[in-house]
C-alpha cells in the first residue's frame, strides 16, 4: 500500500476515521442530490425494460398458488 497512512490507521471494525467537517460535507451532497418525485420517475423512464431472458432466469417460486392474506 502506498500512500501517507499507515495500513493501521485504517480499522474498518472501528469505523472510517471522520471529521465534522467531512460530516457536513457529506450532508451538503445528500441534500444537494435528492429527486424530486417527477425527476425519479423521468429516470426510471429512461431505463430499458430486462429482456425476456433475464426475466426468465430470476428465481422464483414457480407452479404453485399465489400467496394470499386471508
Amino acid at each position: 500500500m502506498s500512500g501517507s497512512s499507515r495500513l493501521c490507521d485504517l480499522d474498518l471494525e472501528r469505523g472510517v476515521p471522520t471529521t465534522p467537517a467531512d460530516v457536513e460535507a457529506l450532508r451538503r451532497v445528500r441534500l444537494s442530490r435528492r429527486l424530486t418525485t417527477e425527476q425519479y420517475l423521468r429516470a426510471l423512464g429512461r431505463l430499458e425494460a430486462p429482456s425476456p431472458e433475464v426475466l426468465e432466469a430470476r428465481r422464483r417460486a414457480r407452479g404453485r398458488e399465489p400467496f394470499r392474506l386471508g
